[in-house]
């Protein structure tokens, strides 16, 4: 019965984390799009319906890309499950990984898209990283509903007594070889002759 409910919860554990994931993916590309440390900074020029337009497209396109991404990382996702992987570098990993693979295979953007101005590679890997801290947060660290997380561990049985030790017995003299008769001794060499 406890198996099947850690089954059920990971049923809904692990498309939440999913959806974690996604969200923390699509926020941390849509910062890099829209240049947030130059708006911050002043050092860019804002014009309030260009940067509306801006993040009303680049959020779409980038959502898109970022479930892209992560239908590929359900691979790694369904390999921890299967075999109760909790590293969170693992995770991690997965996600990098299979961000850039994503973007490899469906590209954000089209080529020369004016959207595609900034570093699209190193906001794909960070999103990819920050997705996979995401859902190792969520549901990666208690991967595999057949491993539990909390159980309790029982302490192994004490070892059998041994038997109790038995006396040595006393050393026995080694036996004596017995003499050989003279008849079966072998005579001398002969003396070579001349």
């Amino acid at each position: 019965m406890d198996s099947l409910l850690r089954l059920l919860l990971r049923f809904v554990l692990v498309p939440f984390g999913l959806v974690c994931a996604l969200i923390v993916s699509v926020l941390v590309m849509i910062a890099g799009s829209w240049r947030v440390g130059d708006i911050l900074a002043g050092t860019g020029d804002i014009d309030a319906i260009r940067l509306f337009d801006a993040a009303m497209i680049s959020g779409l396109a980038l959502s898109g890309a970022a479930l892209m991404m992560w239908a590929v990382a359900l691979i790694g996702v369904l390999f921890a499950e299967m075999f109760g992987v909790r590293s969170w570098l693992f995770h991690v990993a997965n996600g990098a990984i299979s961000a850039w693979l994503g973007a490899q295979l469906f590209p954000p953007f089209p080529e020369g898209a004016a959207l595609a101005s900034f570093d699209v590679d190193l906001y794909i890997l960070g999103a990819g990283l920050a997705g996979g801290l995401a859902y190792w947060l969520v549901a990666g660290w208690s991967a595999g509903f057949w491993k539990p997380v909390f159980a309790e561990r029982t302490p192994a049985p004490p070892a059998a007594p041994l038997p109790p030790a038995q006396p040595v017995p006393p050393p026995q003299p080694l036996p004596q070889p017995l003499p050989v008769p003279e008849a079966t001794k072998s005579p001398p060499p002969a003396p070579p002759t001349p």
